[in-house]
């Protein structure tokens, strides 16, 4: 895998579609932050775009893409249904459509495993669960407006579920899931590619949760990440984006700098060792950035590592 130019590099996925290897993430964007990342990324090589509902960016997103210039078709595009429109899914499917300004959706994504009461967001949704919401999101690919369905924060249990239900027909072409070497989860990866399921990975720089500052764990100042990028001559997150590379997942780095942006996109021509692979593997320090404790239910349930 080493070696690739993966500023071109897309995986295939059980559909038969290409993801790109490397997108712009867009969580926690704001406004004209958000059309201004878009837009640059855009003119600056990335084809890959994620965005939700929930982070309320989606028009922001879409006025980024066609102030870029590139057209529709050489952009694949992410976006998700969130937590109290799992009933909705059609509605859901309308309403990012509407924001982002576009005809279709390339990728899909139920955003959690968790279906929220929208009358209560305290609390679960009644006779309802992930696998109803499954049901409909299948039917979104007859309407030729989502080109490919997936998940996104499952865990194994979770899938399990989902794909020992008769009604799942479509295997999930895609878990987006926190990934870097500080939430590394090898059970839950190597799972999903025996089913066939490609792991993109979010987060996948880490990030300054409370815990992390308070014990000074962040994961760009990890000693075992600096000492490899002070070697290979490269930045900690390339140096933590090529590690997700080499494990096979997409990477979605989320920045609104244009310096950073152009930065995570240099990861062509190099590749990190086997022993670097091992060394980053190797890292015990555990931190995630998204929780589960505004949600009526558990969601992280602690069986991905």
């Amino acid at each position: 895998m080493g070696n690739l130019n993966f500023t071109s590099y897309t995986y295939q996925l059980n559909n038969g579609a290409h993801i790109p290897a490397i997108g712009l993430g867009t969580w926690q964007s704001t406004d004209n932050n958000t059309r201004e990342a878009v837009k640059y990324a855009l003119q600056h090589g990335y084809r890959h775009i994620d965005t939700a509902l929930n982070y309320g960016n989606e028009r922001q997103v879409g006025e980024g893409i066609r102030a870029s210039g590139v057209p529709r078709e050489q952009i694949w595009l992410t976006t998700k249904l969130d937590n109290h429109w799992h009933h909705r899914a059609r509605e859901g499917l309308e309403s990012s459509l509407k924001d982002l300004g576009v005809d279709y959706i390339d990728l899909f994504l139920v955003h959690f495993p968790c279906s929220t009461d929208p009358e209560d967001r305290t609390k679960h949704l009644k006779d309802w669960d992930f696998v109803k919401t499954w049901q409909d999101m299948q039917s979104l690919l007859e309407t030729g407006k989502v080109k490919t369905i997936g998940v996104s924060n499952f865990q194994v249990s979770h899938l399990e579920k989902l794909l020992s239900d008769p009604s799942c027909k479509v295997v999930p072409a895609v878990n987006q899931i926190e990934l870097h070497p500080h939430n590394p989860s090898p059970k839950l990866l190597e799972y999903c590619k025996s089913k066939g399921i490609h792991c993109t990975a979010y987060s996948c720089l880490g990030g300054h949760t409370a815990s992390a500052i308070n014990a000074h764990t962040s994961l760009m100042e990890d000693p075992t990440v600096l000492q490899i990028a002070k070697k290979e001559g490269k930045t900690p997150a390339q140096i933590v984006l090529m590690w997700g590379l080499q494990r096979g997942t997409s990477v979605i780095p989320k920045s609104v700098t244009p310096a950073r942006i152009d930065s995570n996109y240099q990861l062509d021509g190099w590749c990190l060792t086997d022993e670097q692979m091992e060394d980053l593997n190797g890292i015990r320090t555990r931190t995630k950035v998204v929780g589960d404790s505004w949600m009526p239910i558990r969601v992280f349930v602690g069986d991905d590592e």
